[in-house]
């Protein structure tokens, strides 16, 4: 399928999702609907939510609290991205402002904390403890994903078990959650539960990485953010990591330079060093064995159209670009 049929497919429980999202957005603080108006109204591919509505029909699933879930799992999402926005000092996402450079950073930083505070009420309401712990434990290993990725800031010595360590807490955690507690809601076995983890969570960093890969090929227009961004900000993500690690020592000590400085106009050099490395095939085989993981693990689940949508969701995850 493409993504636009998945989209097809899922159109009727997503529907629900935004019904639900619009009224729970909701506050009598008139900033609070502004900012999370903006940032919702952006709009975005809505994958994680359309991945947990999709994992629940896949699973079995034959009621309605998987839109619930879906929901939760966009408020914890775009919390983060609120968050990151400040921590970043990103002026664009999605092709539009981003909240911290209309409202600034405290207003941000508040309705971020206003939209984790209105997923877990809306956990609450879904009455399971299993699903609240995971997505307490979900939410903390978020904020250590981030916390690690602030300490590896303009740190050339960053390593790819370093980011590896990073990305599976801040990105891939919340897939898994988002897939596995899917499959928690339609009463599938334990085996089944754990596969669907595992299937979020090498989708997740397939995902990841190949956005990543987009950081230094991609579009400004079409991505929606500023190319180089990662760079700016003295992020070594895995195309820069792999490149530092075969370059010869000139080069070596002139990347660690502009790693240490977010030196953003060095871009050319460092397009030119991950050239030669060949760094983005790496990073699109590291891709590609994650999506293949990901499809792997859908073994458990009985054949059906969501199931070939997760399929086809996987490779999504490499083939976009944005």
């Amino acid at each position: 399928m493409s993504i636009e049929s998945i989209q097809a497919l899922a159109r009727d429980e997503m529907t629900a999702v935004d019904v639900l999202i619009q009224a729970e957005l909701h506050s009598d603080v008139l900033l609070i609907n502004q900012i999370a108006d903006h940032i919702i109204a952006a709009g975005g591919k809505r994958l994680r939510p359309m991945l947990t509505v999709v994992a629940a029909r896949a699973a079995g699933y034959v009621g309605r609290e998987h839109t619930t879930l879906a929901a939760i799992i966009e408020f914890i999402h775009t919390a983060t991205l609120l968050h990151d926005d400040v921590v970043d000092e990103s002026d664009l996402r999605r092709g539009r402002k981003t909240a911290n450079i209309l409202w600034g950073n405290a207003a941000s930083v508040l309705v971020g904390d206003f939209l984790y505070s209105r997923a877990f009420q809306l956990m609450v309401g879904l009455d399971s403890m299993a699903i609240q712990q995971r997505l307490a434990d979900t939410t903390n290993r978020i904020a250590e994903g981030e916390v690690m990725q602030l300490l590896h800031i303009h740190n050339p010595d960053t390593d790819e078990a370093a980011y590896v360590n990073v990305i599976e807490r801040k990105t891939a955690a919340l897939f898994s959650a988002a897939i596995g507690l899917a499959a928690h809601l339609a009463g599938a076995d334990r085996s089944t539960c754990a596969a669907m983890d595992a299937y979020g969570l090498h989708l997740g960093m397939a995902f990841q990485i190949a956005d990543d890969v987009l950081d230094y090929v991609g579009d400004t227009e079409t991505l929606g953010k500023n190319l180089g961004d990662d760079l700016a900000e003295g992020k070594a993500t895995l195309p820069l990591i792999h490149a530092l690690g075969l370059a010869k020592d000139e080069v070596r000590e002139r990347l660690r330079i502009i790693i240490a400085t977010g030196d953003a106009t060095a871009m050319p050099e460092v397009l030119e060093a991950i050239t030669r490395s060949d760094s983005l095939r790496y990073c699109t085989d590291k891709a590609r064995f994650h999506a293949d993981a990901a499809k792997a693990a859908l073994q458990v689940l009985p054949a059906s159209p969501w199931k070939q949508a997760m399929a086809d969701l996987a490779e999504y995850s490499l083939a976009r670009n944005h």
